[in-house]
């Protein structure tokens, strides 16, 4: 457990997003999922989620999250003027959040949370790609106990 707490930074604008909202889900996820591992996640654009993908994943394309695990911390929430984190960082494509409540019917606070969550299962090792199912049944589990609508593993098998 690490004696750091969890933080939220913004590195775009967020016109009408509930931040105060999205800080107290944070603490929720920290204490209920990450059994009081502190994490930063930092909510930003889909160019710098695209650089972060082609630097750390090879991959030159925005995605709407990324996670940093334990020694691969990708120093984001150092330059959104944070601390770095040594449990961890998500990045989360505002953009994305904004697109993807769109076309699933649901405030873009609720897709920032989504994410936050799948976010959050990568930290703490669990990886949809390679783990038979294990991270989809984590997702749907604390999806339901959060109140969340389907996840992003629920959303890319239908």
């Amino acid at each position: 457990m690490s004696s750091q707490q969890s933080a939220l930074l913004f590195q775009v604008g967020t016109p009408g997003l509930s931040r105060r909202a999205l800080h107290a889900f944070l603490k929720r996820l920290e204490v209920e999922v990450g059994g009081g591992r502190a994490f930063c996640c930092v909510v930003t654009s889909d160019q710098e989620l695209r650089r972060l993908n082609q630097e750390f994943r090879k991959r030159d394309y925005a995605t709407d999250v990324l996670s940093f695990p334990v020694g691969q911390a990708s120093g984001l929430s150092r330059q959104a003027g944070g601390l770095p984190y040594g449990d961890g960082e998500i990045a989360i494509s505002y953009d994305a959040a904004k697109r993807q409540s769109v076309e699933f019917g649901h405030a873009v606070e609720q897709e920032i949370e989504i994410l936050m969550l799948h976010g959050l299962l990568h930290l703490l090792g669990l990886d949809h790609e390679t783990d038979g199912g294990h991270m989809l049944s984590a997702e749907r589990k604390w999806r339901m106990r959060l109140g969340l609508p389907a996840g992003l593993i629920e959303r890319a098998s239908a």
